[in-house]
């Protein structure tokens, strides 16, 4: 089996007296494009940052290209795109200034790729040497993009990437991401709270929830296989239900339960039963069962 890319374990990261990942594992296959699911402060940035070597970790190991990422070869590093959630651009530079500046750090610097990408988002001459203090979010939030892809990176890390984006410029960013980034087999994992913008680029998801990976799979096997399964509280009490994600009882006597695998034999026995339902989940659904 091919080695991971990004690779934790038992992660460990304490933000003053709260644990935010909790002895944490997780790999990222070369390849995959993998959205990272959790509620706002579940650690989702934390997270990514510690991958990264960005944010220095309480315990654990984690590993970047088989390197420890706290130190990080020029090479390993020169191989990743990462967009934070917040600008970390130099805001006292022009956009031209800033990217010819990076472009002299990496050696896979694809100018022509930067020269497409500036004409295709709104970034004519005058606007190239404007102070990049003087951009609006959603501009900042474009350029960012521009700079990590600009590189050809083999791993790409996105923290919420899209949320200063108005709704075309969200529809660019992904249209750039499925039709080039991932066509070109680049390792992805971003974060993000719009759910159908999950739904059109990544085939895998993760939840994060108490510090840990909570459920990952491939999104099409979990929503095809993920069931709210309900009725009287002494019927559920006697079936075993695979893949109990979550279950929630009543004071009137009904129970209901989130399972991730729902099989065949769940779905014959509510045929049998009258009182008991098995339904479908969207990813909405999902999302709140496995992170509440």
């Amino acid at each position: 089996m091919t080695a991971p890319i990004l690779h934790a374990s038992a992660l460990t990261k304490h933000v003053g007296d709260q644990p935010v990942l909790n002895a944490l594992d997780w790999q990222v296959r070369p390849g995959q494009v993998i959205g990272l699911l959790g509620r706002n402060g579940a650690g989702k940035s934390t997270l990514l940052e510690c991958l990264l070597g960005l944010r220095e970790s309480d315990g654990g190991n984690v590993t970047a290209f088989g390197e420890a990422v706290a130190d990080l070869s020029s090479a390993a590093r020169a191989r990743i795109g990462y967009v934070p959630q917040a600008s970390d651009l130099f805001e006292w530079m022009t956009a031209r200034q800033m990217l010819a500046y990076f472009a002299a750090l990496y050696p896979r610097w694809n100018g022509a790729r930067v020269t497409q990408l500036l004409a295709r988002w709104g970034f004519d001459a005058p606007m190239c040497d404007k102070a990049i203090s003087t951009l609006s979010g959603g501009e900042k939030q474009r350029l960012s993009i521009i700079r990590a892809l600009a590189h050809d990176p083999d791993l790409l890390v996105l923290d919420e990437p899209v949320s200063a984006l108005d709704p075309v410029g969200r529809r660019d960013f992904l249209r750039e991401l499925v039709d080039d980034v991932i066509e070109r087999g680049t390792t992805v994992v971003f974060s993000t709270h719009i759910l159908s913008d999950l739904e059109r680029v990544a085939p895998d998801v993760a939840f994060l929830k108490d510090g840990k990976i909570a459920l990952q799979g491939a999104l099409d096997e979990l929503l095809e296989n993920a069931r709210r399964v309900s009725g009287p509280s002494a019927l559920l009490a006697s079936i075993k239900v695979d893949g109990e994600l979550r279950r929630t009882s009543t004071q009137d006597g009904f129970t209901q339960v989130i399972t991730s695998t729902a099989g065949a034999g769940l779905q014959a026995r509510a045929a049998r039963e009258p009182a008991l339902r098995v339904e479908a989940l969207s990813l909405e659904d999902l999302f709140v069962a496995v992170t509440q």
